[in-house]
């Protein structure tokens, strides 16, 4: 008697394949299986809701945005995704890719803090149409009158367009396949270090870069589960938690940020709830789990199946590692899992990770070599020592160390501008040729032109190699130079957030202003107090003492001045991190009041 055949599997995608291609392969060969999954927290003792979709459901529901976004839309306009984090966002974007248009992923007007921002990216990509959904629609076409940008569709992608949305036999007609090299979204970058600027991401390069991570995380269908809560908007989010789970075949848990915000203790709980889970967060957001989930809340924690945790805010500091590990501890959490990486939106998002078959490296440096550009080792337990967190190896790609002023390779031990090359790097910058050519297009000295010799990306973030490790110590335009040295403020920040019990931390940035009058710069600290604190004049007094203390036995620098402002007050990025570039512009224009101050009056 013949045993019955097993169900016929359904072919690999090919070499070239697109990330549409992926989605189509998965929804027919695992059609029912689960793919991504929307944990919704109603009220704050919610346990969560899940919304869940297969991945038939999921090709069906992108199919059917595409046949949406085709009638106000061709192949090349843009579609800017205005859309709350969620299961519509992600088929969304995807619908987006299958009709050919370019997406703009972004986040509605009701963002807080950053209407500026949104108005100005969408002016830049000019879209054909915008997409929300039933809720947010009103406010979305309110906004973009109100900030006076050109009336277009707002397409609804959470309402049915006859049976499309349910019935995987009728499909809408879509345009012909693209092509690996055509654009399939704009990463608008952060802008921590400038105005926001939208990197051109290739098909390629987005599946490229999944691949990548997909690699480096050991991940697959069978037995990894990615779960995050970063905005789909963020490079980080949007590559982790849908790029790579299409191209791998895996399932994908979403939050949203501010589910995580009001209880971090949620994410802790989905990391524990699946088999081999792989997640990523910046550094502040470690510390904040550390601090704001009490012992009796960790105590049930049960982290043991927790694959990655990527740490992906250059520098990574060495005591949000020792922090986490510790509160996390009892609950299984290994050592190994707390992964350090480091990537940008120009490189698609992934460049290097450390192994999460050790625990991360941690590399003791002599201060003042590193101030002069150079690791010079010091023993782990040196009190004085620079510590500097390993962010791995590169993943897929080429990188190389270089003088930032004449593009020469340095050797292993060096501080330099790292470069990229590889099948993630971004095309360009859109309508920005010259900086284009200026960041994507570098060629180091003596090269010929040829294919070989061309193409590195500039990143202007500052790291070494040791030991084949990459280390990042900063950002070139951030650097603060004085007499001659190199000083990094994410040290100076550290310094004085560990000194001064007043600042909330992660909430402050040191940089350089002139001195009033004369060419010398001075070096300021902006700082957020802490909540609930309402510092009277002889507490800012004091912590500029202490600041001042510690900054100059630390680093040999001396503190202008300490201004302490209410929190929330400082500028950050959409990706949550501090923009000292607009602290500092903000500080110079005194937008920051003049309660608080610290002293140095002549600053300004």
């Amino acid at each position: 008697m013949s045993s019955p055949q097993s169900p016929q599997r359904a072919p690999r995608p090919p070499e070239g394949a697109l990330l549409t291609d992926h989605l189509a392969h998965w929804a027919a060969d695992r059609p029912h299986q689960r793919a991504f999954t929307y944990v919704e927290f109603p009220d704050p003792s919610s346990p969560g809701l899940h919304h869940t979709l297969g991945w038939q459901g999921l090709d069906v529901r992108a199919r059917a945005i595409a046949g949406r976004i085709t009638a106000s839309a061709g192949p090349g306009d843009r579609a800017a995704l205005l859309l709350p984090q969620g299961l519509d966002y992600t088929a969304a974007f995807l619908g987006c890719l299958y009709a050919g248009v370019i997406a703009v992923p972004l986040f509605g007007p009701e963002l807080p803090g950053h209407e500026g921002r949104l108005a100005a990216v969408l002016a830049d990509c000019e879209p054909s149409c915008v997409l929300a959904d039933s809720g947010t629609a009103a406010g979305v076409e309110r906004f973009m009158a109100e900030q006076g940008l050109p009336r277009v569709p707002v397409v609804l992608v959470d309402r049915p367009s006859g049976n499309s949305a349910t019935a995987p036999t009728e499909r809408p007609e879509l345009p012909e396949r693209l092509e690996p090299d055509d654009i399939a979204y704009l990463q608008y970058t952060s802008g921590s270090t400038r105005s926001p600027a939208g990197v051109v991401i290739s098909h390629a390069n987005v599946v490229a870069n999944a691949r990548q991570a997909i690699e480096a995380f050991a991940a697959d269908a069978a037995s990894s589960t990615t779960v995050g809560w970063l905005p789909l908007f963020h490079d980080m989010g949007l590559v982790l938690s849908v790029a790579a789970p299409v191209v791998g075949g895996f399932p994908s848990v979403l939050m949203d940020p501010v589910a995580f915000l009001e209880h971090p203790v949620r994410w802790l709980r989905l990391l524990a709830a699946y088999p081999g889970t792989i997640s990523a967060a910046p550094n502040f957001a470690y510390d904040y789990c550390a601090s704001r989930i009490d012992r009796d809340e960790a105590a049930e924690l049960r982290l043991d199946r927790v694959k990655v945790l990527i740490n992906g805010s250059e520098p990574v500091r060495p005591g949000t590692v020792d922090r986490f590990r510790d509160a996390f501890a009892e609950a299984g959490l290994a050592p190994e899992a707390h992964c350090p990486a480091y990537g940008l939106a120009e490189a698609t998002v992934f460049v290097t990770t450390d192994s999460f078959a050790a625990p991360p490296t941690i590399l003791a440096c002599d201060p003042l070599a590193l101030s002069e550009g150079q690791l010079a080792l010091r023993e782990p337990t040196d009190p004085e020592a620079t510590h500097l967190v390993a962010c791995g190896t590169p993943a897929g790609q080429e990188l190389l160390v270089a003088d930032p002023s004449t593009g020469a390779a340095l050797g292993p031990g060096e501080v330099g501008e790292i470069l990229l090359r590889g099948p993630n790097v971004g095309l360009c910058y859109w309508k920005r040729g010259g900086l284009s050519e200026e960041v994507f297009g570098f060629r180091p000295p003596g090269s010929t032109g040829a294919d070989g010799d061309a193409g590195w990306l500039r990143t202007g973030d500052l790291g070494a190699l040791h030991e084949g490790r990459l280390y990042v110590t900063g950002r070139l335009k951030d650097l603060i130079i004085v007499d001659g040295r190199n000083h990094y403020p994410q040290d100076i920040e550290e310094t004085v957030q560990s000194a001064v019990d007043l600042v909330r931390r992660d909430r402050l940035a040191a940089f350089c202003v002139p001195w009033t009058g004369t060419q010398t710069d001075v070096l300021v600290v902006v700082a957020e107090h802490r909540r609930g604190a309402e510092p009277t004049e002889q507490d800012a007094l004091a912590a500029l003492r202490t600041a001042t203390a510690a900054v100059s036995a630390r680093h040999g620098l001396r503190l202008a001045e300490l201004l302490l402002i209410p929190p929330g007050a400082l500028p950050r990025t959409s990706s949550g991190k501090v923009a000292r570039a607009a602290g500092r512009a903000r500080y110079l224009l005194g937008a920051f009041g003049e309660g608080g101050r610290g002293g140095a009056e002549g600053a300004r």
